[in-house]
């Protein structure tokens, strides 16, 4: 198996769509597949499956395939699902009630403890079944409750500032929806910037080149 170090990023992207596939398999009763009939699903390889996977150990049998509950639970152990990460959210507007809704952040590892906004119209609205909490009680709740992971959902010009103050507070990881590339160059400090609008743009450039 790899040391984690030596994982590339581009095999470690692809270990949630494995998770995905194989929870729908799952739900669909169906207890092993090979990496040829995975492979089909994803469509992808099934020697891009089997490298990717070797990564972490072997876990297919040849002549059986994979145990598909027991891959399942093996990558989500590695991709930290069986934790419960304390997650806050930072700006309740209308992406934030959007990524509340489609998101079950406790399938994949993080508890929504807080919601936090500046707007007296959001703060004491609920949001989840989380009430949401005026900026100004940030700082007493994470000396408090020690959260490990914030979603930001809040203007790019706010999102640095924002983001430095919670790096102050103890906050190690990033899940940044606010349109701007968050480039945190601290020690320990792990960003995912979500661009939605790229996603949109790349849809529209293989529209028009098809």
């Amino acid at each position: 198996m790899a040391k984690n170090s030596d994982i590339s990023a581009s095999v470690i992207k692809r270990l949630p769509r494995y998770y995905s596939y194989l929870e729908d398999l799952i739900e669909e009763n169906v207890e092993r597949i090979s990496s040829k009939e995975l492979a089909a699903r994803m469509k992808t390889t099934a020697s891009q499956i089997r490298q990717d996977l070797n990564c972490f150990g072997g876990f297919g049998q040849q002549g059986y395939g994979y145990n598909i509950k027991a891959l399942h639970n093996v990558i989500g152990s590695i991709l930290g699902v069986d934790k419960e990460y304390k997650t806050i959210m930072i700006g309740a507007g209308n992406l934030g009630k959007a990524v509340t809704s489609q998101i079950s952040f406790e399938k994949k590892g993080c508890r929504l403890t807080a919601i936090f906004d500046i707007d007296p119209d959001i703060i004491g609205q609920t949001v989840a079944g989380i009430k949401v909490l005026s900026i100004d009680e940030l700082e007493e709740f994470c000396k408090e409750n020690l959260p490990s992971i914030a979603v930001l959902c809040l203007p790019k010009n706010n999102a640095f500032s924002v983001a430095k103050k919670l790096i102050d507070l103890g906050v190690k990881s990033f899940w940044n929806f606010s349109h701007f590339d968050l480039n945190l160059h601290f020690d320990n400090i792990i960003v995912e910037n979500v661009h939605l609008g790229d996603s949109l743009l790349t849809l529209t450039y293989k529209t028009k080149n098809k």
